[in-house]
């Protein structure tokens, strides 16, 4: 089994070996370069964003963005993230589609191990200094609003439809269809249709405005 392998099945693993150290220096350049184009219509953006993320469909990425490996992470269809977004993918990051994600959000899949003697480096058999590491996987599922600054730790799964409030640290896994807030997050409540923004009047100027609104949304 490579390192590799063993990475992306939450084994310990040698984030040092020479395959990893070559696929993070990657993706390490192409968010650097991505980083440098001020223009959201330069195509270079959409260039990296298709090696990055070869299964993307209409993905919006502000920038900048900082991603360990990239081809770990996979968007579905029509998400957005705003600045600064921060992606450890040593485990699998799986975001389904429309996932709105704001400001400084850090998806987080990497773990060490508790002990310092465990944790800290070591000489490989190889021959080179390095540590033990493993992670856990996060599965963001379609429809969800990640607010700013908000951390999502390995191992978690947040539920279809879902909200999780600013700054808040995601420990554990989030139902479908909540709001959720905190450090660590916990569920406030369910998200229902009292909670539609078209019944929220002081938004709009007029019931006109209203409609013309209601109409234009998916079918």
């Amino acid at each position: 089994m490579t390192e590799k392998e063993r990475m992306l099945q939450g084994m310990i693993y040698d984030p040092n070996d020479p395959e990893l150290l070559a696929l993070r220096r990657q993706a390490h350049k192409l968010c650097h370069q991505f980083n440098q184009c001020i223009d959201e219509e330069d195509s270079r953006r959409d260039e990296i964003q298709r090696i990055l993320f070869p299964k993307a469909v209409r993905l919006t990425l502000t920038g900048p963005i900082f991603f360990d490996y990239g081809v770990f992470t996979h968007f579905g269809k029509d998400c957005y993230a705003n600045f600064n977004l921060t992606v450890l993918d040593v485990c699998p990051v799986d975001i389904g589609d429309r996932v709105y994600m704001g400001p400084n959000v850090s998806l987080v899949t990497p773990l060490h191990p508790y002990l310092p003697k465990e944790r800290g480096p070591y000489f490989s058999p190889k021959g080179y200094a390095t540590d033990m590491e493993y992670g856990k996987p996060i599965v963001i599922e379609n429809d969800c609003w990640i607010a700013s600054n908000v951390t999502v730790c390995g191992g978690v799964r947040i539920g279809e439809g879902s909200v999780i409030g600013a700054a808040s640290v995601v420990t554990r896994d989030i139902p479908p269809h909540s709001l959720a807030a905190g450090n660590p997050a916990r569920v406030i409540r369910s998200i229902t249709p009292n909670d539609s923004v078209f019944l929220k009047k002081d938004l709009w100027e007029d019931e006109e405005d209203i409609e013309s609104h209601r109409h234009s949304l998916p079918k």
